[in-house]
């Protein structure tokens, strides 16, 4: 067999480099989600309540990537044309923000003192020697590592110490979000317990319960943040209990409530570790993809479709993208937009046509128990309108019976009383 020449093997190499496509110029992440957000837009900060709402639909890579990426969803909410009225309205946030100053006024003594009712423990009393360290730096890094300090001073000195709006950071799906929370107190045995300041009111000591558990869910994130400083920190425990302060009954003077955080944490935690790493997100986009507002909504319309999500109705309390992914979804017919519950039911069915289809014998197979539930539904429903047309059809009947002897028994009403005010008068 006759061997090729020592050029065709030269060349063979630079062919197959040729063939080969040029690969991706290797990025940093921080990079990375810069061109997703826009060369010259801020990134818009994660707080405990969009994280919070993360955790509650960990399958939505849509919001996953777009929150780690820092793009403000409400603007590309409005640049697509499907603005939600998201968010407190301008009053509510003062109101809250005149709230937490009082509460926190005079070095913090009212919330100390409420904080000391509800957890104080064995510790002593505070005082007037309460420690409120500065915990002011340059960026949200600088403020975290500050705080992290200050945690780990306060817990050396063995005293009371209140942080006041500290900065917590927390790794979601392998980038950093930075949470501040209310406020943080360090009890003189070590125990760190987060602060929750809330405008709505308690009514003989109970508030509203999806309040409540809204208040609870952010905190749980607060918690999980502190855990990673308390893990290298000697002698500090995160307590589990956090301390909502909110406005007694109608008034403005502040009361507080213990709640159990325990729960939420445990479903937090769980929900953000099943999150897919950002990285490997963006690495499945298509090249040049951005969110920038800046570009037509054409393109912002391409660039969301290329990232999948997981619409649910619940989303529309939680996600300034709601209404855009709803449409989407009904336009799709998909059965998510129904409900989780409902698409959990439906088994292997995924769009709406494909239930009615099944339901009305045209398609599924009759073995499926699913397919067979719904089509004892439809009859059912059959049933049960050809009942109501019927008793609509012997209506008119039954109704000019009815005002017939209505009418009788009026004249005969009237007669006798005609005959008793006749007697009356004789």
């Amino acid at each position: 067999m006759r061997q090729p020449t020592a050029q065709v093997q030269a060349e063979r190499p630079a062919q197959v480099r040729a063939q080969r496509p040029a690969p991706r110029p290797t990025t940093t992440l921080r990079q990375r989600l810069a061109e997703l957000r826009g060369p010259s837009v801020a990134p818009h900060p994660l707080d405990a309540r969009a994280l919070a709402a993360l955790a509650a639909n960990p399958g939505c890579k849509r919001r996953a990537l777009l929150d780690g990426a820092g793009v403000d969803k409400g603007v590309l909410a409005t640049a697509l044309g499907s603005p939600a009225p998201f968010g407190q309205s301008q009053f509510a946030f003062m109101r809250g923000n005149a709230f937490e100053a009082k509460v926190k006024a005079d070095g913090g003594t009212e919330l100390l003192r409420l904080l000391y009712e509800r957890l104080g423990g064995s510790s002593p009393a505070p005082a007037g020697d309460v420690a409120t360290p500065d915990l002011s730096a340059a960026g949200p890094e600088g403020r975290a590592a500050r705080t992290a300090l200050a945690l780990r001073e306060a817990t050396a000195a063995g005293g009371w110490a209140l942080l006041d709006h500290p900065m917590l950071a927390l790794e979601v799906a392998g980038s950093p979000a930075y949470l501040e929370p209310d406020a943080v107190v360090v009890h003189p045995d070590g125990r760190w317990t987060v602060v929750e300041i809330k405008s709505f009111p308690m009514i003989d000591a109970s508030a509203d319960a999806a309040k409540v558990g809204a208040a609870a869910r952010q905190a749980a994130v607060y918690v999980l943040a502190l855990e990673r400083v308390a893990a290298v920190t000697e002698g500090a425990e995160v307590g589990h209990q956090v301390l909502l302060v909110c406005p007694k009954d109608f008034s403005n003077l502040p009361t507080a409530s213990v709640v159990d955080v325990r729960k939420q944490r445990a479903v937090t935690r769980r929900q953000l570790t099943r999150l897919t790493r950002i990285e490997d997100i963006a690495d499945a986009l298509p090249e040049g993809t951005t969110f920038d507002p800046a570009c037509s909504p054409q393109e912002l319309e391409s660039a969301v479709s290329s990232v999948t999500a997981a619409y649910a109705p619940e989303c529309l309390a939680a996600c300034e993208l709601a209404f855009h992914c709803r449409a989407r979804s009904r336009a799709e017919g998909a059965v998510e937009t129904l409900g989780r519950s409902v698409r959990g039911e439906l088994g292997g069915l995924t769009t709406v046509a494909g239930v009615l289809a099944a339901a009305a014998g045209k398609e599924g197979d009759p073995a499926d128990p699913t397919v067979a539930a719904l089509r004892r539904a439809a009859a059912l429903r059959a049933e049960a309108l050809e009942n109501a047309a019927a008793l609509r059809a012997r209506a008119p009947e039954g109704a000019a019976a009815v005002r017939g002897q209505a009418h009788e028994d009026a004249a005969a009403v009237r007669g006798q009383a005609s005959e008793g005010a006749g007697a009356a008068c004789r």
